[in-house]
């Protein structure tokens, strides 16, 4: 049995080579699903603002969509998930019926394993100074860098996370949520030995408070106040968190064993 049409976002510093493993295991197990597998913004070119790409591949999967009214499933691994999210809750015309977060920093970034990836001469403790000024939010890494110890420069100078969070209100913040609560399915994928999401627990929309303790999700004001809907989600049976052991970030997307028994059962 076929399912509906999976379109696949590529993480930061990559492309859509690194996607492969995903789409021929996908249509291994299930012949004839279609699969988009995106490649825009490869390589440097993922540094862009986090809003460059969601307006670009968002116009190119409302196409898409619109060749699959039945809906489509939508997987976004690293900072492929956080596009994805953006994606989703910015245009109301794309009609997602599963979306799965791999190993994305859906809370922000903290960490020096991830800066270095892009960022290798700079310090966690002190990027901030670039990351939270007008030329530093030209870059996808600082429009998520969530500094816990900058949180008054982070809301004032972030033009991303804190706007599709819902933290700060803007004209689009109900159509944010509204868009949000079409999915059927909102899987969060992440686990404890990931080792470049910091904390790994962003990948559940968890984070730091304003001296480094991990607050999970449940306790988080975005899920307690529903700002983006995922109280409503997890209320209504449409939210699953899934927790996965032992993978390190660079092998989400390429462990069989992850797509055979975590990712593709939910797919619809």
């Amino acid at each position: 049995m076929c399912y509906k049409p999976v379109v696949l976002i590529h993480g930061v510093m990559t492309g859509s080579a690194s996607m492969e493993i995903i789409k021929l295991r996908i249509q291994e197990k299930h012949p004839g699903t279609i699969v988009y597998n995106v490649n825009r913004f490869e390589s440097w070119s993922s540094l862009e603002t986090m809003w460059h790409q969601v307006l670009e591949i968002g116009n190119d999967i409302v196409k898409i969509s619109a060749s699959h009214p039945e809906g489509i499933n939508l997987i976004g691994y690293s900072q492929g998930g956080l596009l994805a999210r953006g994606i989703v809750q910015t245009f109301p015309n794309i009609s997602v019926s599963t979306f799965i977060s791999l190993s994305s920093p859906q809370a922000g970034q903290y960490g020096a394993s991830f800066l270095h990836l892009v960022f290798p001469g700079l310090i966690k403790d002190t990027v901030w100074e670039l990351f939270y000024s007008r030329v530093g939010q030209h870059t996808s890494v600082g429009n998520y860098w969530n500094d816990p110890y900058h949180q008054t420069l982070y809301e004032s100078y972030s033009v991303f996370l804190p706007y599709i969070n819902n933290d700060i209100p803007s004209a689009q913040s109900e159509n944010f949520k509204a868009n949000m609560l079409k999915l059927k399915k909102l899987v969060l994928i992440g686990g404890p030995e990931d080792q470049v999401i910091t904390p790994w627990q962003s990948s559940q929309f968890g984070y730091y408070n304003s001296n480094e303790t991990v607050i999970e999700m449940h306790e988080q004001d975005i899920y307690k106040e529903d700002k983006i809907g995922l109280k409503t989600l997890d209320e209504t049976g449409r939210l699953h968190i899934v927790t996965i052991p032992g993978v390190n970030h660079f092998n989400w997307h390429i462990n069989v064993s992850v797509m055979d028994d975590y990712l593709i059962p939910h797919l619809d």
